[in-house]
């Protein structure tokens, strides 16, 4: 199992529900968020601009992001993936990331039950 963190661009949102959906996905969490990556949240149209966080000058602007989580079956990676992917990127500084981890095991606290069947 491996779980898909993904962090979008919030108007994406329904686009990812979408592909999960398609592949049967049996649940996800979802955060909203704030962040920048290298380019610290700066586009050609603010290149100058200046914010101010808890009263401190900066010239990181971050941006509102939202964080999927889901835990899916091995098969499924690459194809979650190259959806979103697709779907997505749309070739401009800011479309997210997806991380990639293992996953040992999980449990559904109802039942007991284990691995993918609790899923």
């Amino acid at each position: 199992m491996k779980e898909l963190v993904m962090i979008i661009r919030p108007e994406k949102l329904e686009d990812i529900k979408k592909i999960l959906d398609d592949v049967n996905c049996g649940g996800m969490t979802l955060y909203t968020a704030m962040g920048c990556g290298t380019q610290k949240g700066v586009t050609t149209d603010d290149a100058n601009a200046v914010n101010e966080i808890k009263g401190f000058k900066t010239t990181i602007n971050l941006l509102p992001k939202v964080k999927v989580e889901v835990v899916v079956e091995d098969k499924e990676v690459e194809h979650i993936i190259e959806c979103v992917r697709e779907t997505c990127a749309t070739d401009h500084v800011g479309d997210g990331k997806i991380f990639i981890r293992d996953i040992e095991d999980v449990v559904r606290i109802r039942t007991g039950e284990r691995g993918t069947k609790a899923l």
